[in-house]
């Protein structure tokens, strides 16, 4: 594994600091910052890879670019997300060895820690190029947002960003899990989420994150999402080999940290999809009126469900959105 972090370790902590030119102190937080454990000041760690990285953070922080709580978010931010991205590619190599050359799963991971250095250049590769893409992308959507602005809007105290967002589940995925083997129960996760995934991004949404049997996503525009709640619940319908689901939809303010949103329209969307039957998208009361009201209204239908006690929140009389049927069924909520 040497090759891939630049070599055989031959520095400790401390002459990691003194070539990346920082503090012991900055050596340590950047280490503890990118998810790894502790080591002694004197246990022989790092490689050149390791001092061109932190010099380049230091140099990022030493250049007031950002101050040094913003740089340790970014490393937080980057490692986090290196360690779920290196599970899901190690995982799905190990699947395709097992599958491909009829292994089990300890002769599978075996040959993927034989050939993973071989193909580490191309994930690297591929890794650089998403991230380059979703920036460029996420770019243009704030410049869009930002420029639309009022200065009203600029100057509230309010959370920032009007969204449109909810929760996707499958029903009783405890006990049918309890019920399958390994394999099937990571086909059924994994067509889930590719399902899913494929769906929301083909609309123009996006996914927040997956939750084991959920996933939450978000949208710009509340038809955009609207459609993507109903055409979710269908496509799932439409695959047998997965089970059933229920969604929410709600529209409000809310606020993006840490790769995730937060207000209390994200509770509320998640506290709609516990009571929402099998194969049903519903909304509350304030969304439902909105999108009924939008020029988008006549492709979707609109029915009273009966009030429904949730946590937190209290009694809410919830409304059930369905695609308008080809003749046009009128859009009254």
């Amino acid at each position: 594994m040497a090759e891939l972090i630049g070599g055989e370790p031959t520095l400790t902590m401390v002459q990691l600091a003194e070539h990346a030119g920082v503090d012991l102190t900055a050596a340590r937080l950047f280490w503890r910052a990118m998810g790894f454990p502790n080591v002694p000041d004197d246990a022989v760690t790092f490689t050149p890879l390791d001092v061109e990285a932190l010099r380049a953070i230091g140099g990022l922080v030493g250049g007031v670019h950002v101050d040094r709580t913003t740089a340790v978010s970014l490393l937080r931010a980057q490692s986090y997300l290196a360690d779920r991205l290196v599970l899901w590619q190690i995982e799905a190599l190990v699947e395709d060895a097992s599958r491909r050359h009829k292994l089990d799963d300890t002769g599978a991971r075996l040959v993927v820690l034989d050939r993973i250095a071989e193909i580490a250049g191309v994930l690297e590769g591929q890794l650089v190029y998403a991230w380059r893409r979703q920036l460029a992308a996420l770019a243009e959507r704030m410049d869009m947002e930002v420029s639309g602005r009022s200065v009203e809007e600029s100057g509230s105290d309010s959370l920032p960003l009007p969204r449109a967002l909810g929760f996707v589940d499958m029903v009783s995925f405890t006990s049918s899990s309890a019920r399958l083997g390994s394999r099937e129960l990571a086909a059924l996760v994994q067509g889930f989420e590719f399902t899913v995934r494929d769906v929301i991004t083909s609309h123009g949404a996006r996914v927040v994150k997956t939750i084991g049997d959920a996933v939450m996503f978000i949208a710009d525009d509340l038809p955009t999402a609207a459609h993507v709640a109903v055409d979710l619940v269908a496509a799932i319908k439409a695959r047998p080999d997965l089970l059933p689901v229920r969604g929410s939809l709600v529209w409000g303010r809310v606020i993006s940290r840490s790769g995730d949103v937060f207000g209390p329209v994200v509770n509320l969307a998640s506290r709609l999809v516990d009571v929402a039957p099998p194969e049903t998208v519903i909304m509350d009361p304030a969304t439902s009126e909105r999108l009924a009201t939008s020029s988008a209204a006549g492709a979707f239908s609109f029915v009273q469900r009966p009030p429904a006690d949730m946590p937190g929140i209290g009694q809410m009389a919830p409304v059930e959105l369905r695609l308008a049927s080809p003749e046009g069924t009128p859009a009254t909520p």
